[in-house]
């Protein structure tokens, strides 16, 4: 996909292009991907672990959550940036308030409908624009895109941003993620270029 164009250096993380859209699994990202295709009325999301509260919330539920949005740049870390993505959804921090995590639980492992796994600590997720997303500017979030609902952090690579959120893990212990198993940045920090842990 060809990049969008010029755009101010300062903006761009390093070794990162512009393109117009968000690329789709199954679509853009050859060979095809599994996506599940999750109708809203059958999503739920579970939190759990070390949490004085453990959450079962179906899709009514999650809806009824405080709203938010954020309007940031979104970066891959095979090279590609789209700037200025509206995203809407639940800051993360509304899922600890009710959850209450228990002192040293200071980890977060995410779990999706296909299989996939990511973490971070609590901490990388109480900004303003960490959400659980569900819509993407202002249309429902796509399955090739992570929907029913998704997480989004962008301060960190898009690996990081796990598509098919069903359940969230509270926990003093670290467990590393499916791409950092294999080799990619446990902090995926786009600014410092930090893409593998070799």
């Amino acid at each position: 996909m060809p990049d969008d164009g010029a755009v101010d250096g300062s903006r761009l993380p390093p070794k990162q292009r512009t393109i117009k859209s968000i690329l789709r699994w199954g679509k853009d990202h050859p060979p095809v991907a599994f996506v599940p295709k999750i109708d809203p009325r059958d999503w739920s999301l579970r939190v759990e672990g070390e949490v004085e509260n453990p959450l079962s919330l179906n899709w009514d539920l999650f809806q009824g959550l405080p709203k938010a949005e954020c309007r940031r740049d979104f970066h891959c870390v095979e090279g590609w940036s789209v700037l200025d993505c509206r995203w809407e959804g639940v800051r993360f921090r509304e899922i600890v308030s009710l959850a209450k995590p228990l002192e040293g639980a200071i980890f977060v492992l995410f779990e999706c409908a296909d299989g996939y796994t990511t973490s971070l600590s609590i901490e990388e997720l109480l900004g303003d624009d960490a959400l659980l997303a569900y819509k993407l500017n202002g249309k429902a979030l796509e399955s090739d895109l992570g929907g029913p609902v998704r997480l989004v952090v962008p301060s960190k690579y898009a690996y990081k941003s796990a598509m098919w959120i069903t359940k969230i893990s509270f926990s003093s212990k670290k467990e590393l993620g499916y791409w950092e198993r294999r080799g990619y940045s446990d902090t995926a920090d786009v600014w410092k270029d930090d893409r593998y842990s070799f």
